[in-house]
């Protein structure tokens, strides 16, 4: 009932409001709703709770994204994806070895696993606002947008080598298992799987819609029909079903039909809220701080703390700044250090992050207090240090915002669409960036396509 007040003059959006609520009516404060204390199903109920708003999240991001923009942009994403992946995973992994010592490095890998991938899910809920479409230049939300998309899934990978080095006696055993299955059976085969799947349902939606055999409903209603029906028939095989939920939005959307359909549409936009809103009320109320100071583990606030600050810090900018050369969309070094600061400012961590632990947490054995040996001392310790660094993401990159647009000195690399155009573009021109840039209603939709596309439609005119 105040939405549009929180997000167009407060800039707050349902991250933030729902962990706040969440924790409200958690164990913590009201005590009405407790995930913790539903015994041994819990972990089950909050690993398949974030899998499915992460792959409605994901399929939605592959529908919205224009046409074969995978295509055209894979070599930005394989620069930005990968290896910034790799080299956040190490300096994680190698900060929280040396916060917490009992911890050895593999088992610092299985948890720096966990909070290698930026949110789709968190990235999408501030992208879409009004303060980041009208500051954050286009091609770096949509690059951002699709990197966040892709390495959700490819953060497999990374905890599976560390969970098969943790459980497994033999290293050479552990590196044949994950390359047999955590790339070629998981992420390839999960890849392939959700492509073709999208593209032949692609093909079939469209013959019916134009047959007249399908109704406007059930047309938009395979935004989350079709992502349910790939991510449980990929999650049944074994393979990687974040991945194929979004390279059947990719495949769905590549001739840009079915978007052009649903354009006008905000049944995905009303679902992504609902799933989000009640995901992060999840999170608030799950999130354990007693576990946030336990010495017999070594966990201290101030250590987690400082973990967080490190990883706001070292995570992607250092490596952004080495490698922009190879990204056509990032021209300069003030470009990276900006793509590298709102890179932690609009992808932070959240669903990703908990869904990884959980999954983790399933291949790891129950520990025993205290733990029996550094696979238990892991599964103890692996959910305190990821949820007190979501916490602390949710909190710096959902406050970010609103602290910006409290003062009106705000420095950025780039202007508006607006000023970027007056004085050049006729007014035809103005009046479409006006459009896409100040309507009200394009705005509380919270879809910042048409945005997008006007304003590519006045840069092509110019």
């Amino acid at each position: 009932m105040v939405s549009l007040i929180l997000k167009e003059k407060l800039y707050l959006n349902e991250v933030v409001l729902g962990t706040g609520f969440g924790i409200i009516i958690g164990p913590h404060a009201a005590n009405i709703f407790t995930p913790r204390s539903w015994g041994s199903s819990e972990n089950a109920i909050t690993l398949e709770v974030m899998r499915i708003v992460l792959v409605t999240g994901l399929f939605a991001v592959g529908v919205e994204l224009p046409c074969a923009y995978m295509k055209e942009h894979a070599r930005s994403l394989l620069v930005m994806v990968v290896p910034t992946m790799a080299f956040g995973w190490v300096v994680i992994a190698s900060i929280i070895q040396a916060l917490f010592p009992e911890l050895n490095y593999v088992s610092s890998l299985c948890i720096a696993a966990c909070l290698t991938p930026t949110d789709p899910v968190t990235c999408a809920a501030i992208i879409r606002g009004k303060y980041a479409t009208k500051h954050v230049p286009v091609n770096i939300r949509r690059i951002l947008t699709a990197e966040s998309a892709a390495n959700d899934g490819l953060a497999y990978p990374f905890l599976a080598i560390s969970i098969y080095l943790t459980v497994e006696a033999s290293v050479r055993t552990a590196i044949g298992k994950w390359f047999l299955v955590g790339w070629l059976y998981q992420v390839i085969l999960g890849t392939t799987f959700g492509a073709v799947m999208g593209y032949l349902f692609s093909k079939l939606m469209k013959i019916c819609h134009d047959k007249g055999f399908i109704d406007r409903e059930s047309y938009i209603a395979q935004y989350l029909a079709l992502s349910i029906f790939i991510m449980g028939v990929a999650n049944t095989i074994g393979a990687d079903d974040l991945l194929a939920a979004f390279a059947a939005g990719c495949a769905i959307s590549w001739d840009g039909y079915f978007h052009a359909q649903t354009a006008n549409d905000a049944f995905s936009s009303v679902i992504d809220y609902v799933l989000n809103c009640g995901c992060f009320i999840y999170i608030g109320a799950w999130l354990p701080f007693d576990d946030y100071h336990s010495p017999e583990y070594g966990i201290t606030p101030w250590k987690l703390v400082l973990l967080m600050i490190a990883i706001l810090f070292l995570r992607r900018i250092p490596f952004l700044l080495m490698v922009y050369k190879f990204v056509p969309e990032i021209a300069s070094w003030k470009e990276a250090l900006f793509s590298g600061h709102f890179g932690e400012l609009l992808t932070p961590m959240g669903v990703g992050a908990v869904f990884v632990s959980s999954l983790a947490l399933t291949r790891l054995p129950t520990p025993e207090h205290p733990p029996a040996d550094q696979a238990q001392f892991l599964a103890a310790t692996i959910q305190p240090i990821v949820s007190f660094v979501v916490l602390g993401s949710i909190i710096v990159h959902g406050l970010s915002i609103p602290f910006f647009s409290i003062g009106r000195g705000i420095h950025c690399r780039t202007t508006s669409p607006m000023d970027a155009f007056h004085g050049i573009a006729g007014s035809a021109a103005d009046s479409d960036v006006e459009r896409g840039l100040k309507t009200p209603g394009v705005i509380s939709n919270g879809s910042a396509v048409d945005t997008l596309q006007t304003t590519e439609r006045v840069g092509a005119r110019l």
